[in-house]
């Protein structure tokens, strides 16, 4: 079993920036794709970015290409998301997320962690 636990959300204003933490337990952590999804009130789970664990290769939606990185530590567990320039409709629940396979898509997550609030005020 994985757990994941996020960090870091919160209210900023529009323009400004948040870092988003994860962290991972469990077994063979770097071999994990990781990344993040997000879900505002009503809407579909969306899948913001992603980090794989043996190249450590990236992947972005559009929405956030650009403006959010991701990275990972595999010595501390942790993988995180460096969110600038956020705007309102970033506003979401955030989610960490860990799947064994190559690709991070929703059908393919193992693991979820619990998700934490971002607020973007205009």
């Amino acid at each position: 079993q994985v757990r994941l636990v996020e960090s870091g959300g919160g209210l900023v204003q529009a323009g400004g920036s948040l870092r988003l933490g994860c962290a991972a337990s469990g077994r063979t952590f770097s071999r994990y794709t990781m990344g993040w999804f997000r879900q505002a009130p009503g809407k579909e789970r969306e899948f913001v970015a992603s980090i794989r664990g043996s190249t450590s290769s990236t992947e972005y939606s559009d929405s956030v290409k650009g403006r959010f990185t991701i990275s990972r530590e595999n010595a501390a567990n942790t993988v995180n998301l460096q969110m600038e320039t956020l705007k309102p409709e970033d506003t979401a629940v955030y989610y960490c997320a860990a799947t064994t396979g190559p690709l991070l898509r929703s059908a393919f997550v193992n693991y979820w962690g619990q998700g934490t609030q971002v607020t973007v005020s205009s």
